[in-house]
């Protein structure tokens, strides 16, 4: 389709697999994320498989200065974004209220919520620019529900959940669309971040049913990106059953 595809957080799990989806129907992408080598390595695969151009973005969407310097200092041939994928975000612990570390909030508001928020008035300009565009922001059942130990993850995913109907809102006079997608339980290293490394922790998340994957998430973000421009799917939960 040769559009240009901006995705956060695209070094593995939902990111890495929607970066893919996008790259085999023969989209442009940039493509950010703090880990530099997995970056540089997705970048250089995804050419030479499928041809296309990517453009690797080396920051954290928790830096604020980072995020509007690196927009700023876009190539001119990179300044023309058809759809923005903000799917950087983590979860960190999950712990009772009164029991929670107060730097596993702080890390989670800052990348789920400020990271989301920087990102998008950064990348805005170049959508409106286009007369339009697509920004798809990737929430959670979290972002639904409140669970025990959840507290300030499910907080930052209520978060993006009204952040998005507002975006929706504001920028419909911009011909800009915006989706959220709420996705269940889905084994990715999600988990393995939340515990900290902890492996059997982690994988005891999804004992007893088949979780969500990668993939199934970034076929949902495809079909919607590939709409007609009178249409817009609002926001989908997606669930494992």
């Amino acid at each position: 389709m040769n559009r240009t595809i901006f995705i956060t957080g695209a070094t593995s799990g939902f990111g890495k697999a929607i970066a893919e989806k996008f790259a085999a129907i023969g989209d442009h992408l940039i493509i950010t994320g703090r880990r530099k080598a997995r970056l540089e390595k997705l970048s250089n695969d995804m050419q030479k498989e499928f041809g296309i151009k990517v453009l690797p973005l080396n920051f954290d969407v928790r830096d604020k200065d980072s995020v509007f310097r690196e927009m700023q200092n876009l190539p001119e041939q990179w300044r023309s974004i058809d759809i923005l994928i903000n799917n950087a975000g983590l979860a960190l612990g999950r712990d009772y209220f009164d029991e929670a570390n107060l730097e596993d909030w702080d890390t989670m508001l800052d990348t789920n919520v400020k990271g989301l928020l920087y990102v998008s008035k950064a990348v805005i300009p170049f959508l409106k620019k286009g007369g339009g565009g697509h920004i798809v922001n990737i929430g959670s059942i979290a972002g639904k529900e409140v669970y025990e130990k959840g507290n300030a993850y499910c907080a930052s995913k209520h978060a993006v959940d009204a952040i998005s109907k507002s975006m929706r809102i504001d920028l419909l006079r911009h011909g800009i669309k915006v989706t959220v997608i709420h996705p269940g339980a889905a084994e990715t290293e999600f988990s393995l971040v939340r515990f900290k490394g902890d492996e059997t922790v982690a994988k005891s998340v999804y004992t007893g049913f088949q979780p969500l994957i990668a993939n199934d998430i970034a076929d949902v973000v495809l079909y919607c990106a590939n709409l007609p421009d009178h249409v817009c799917i609002n926001e989908l939960t997606i669930m494992p059953t």
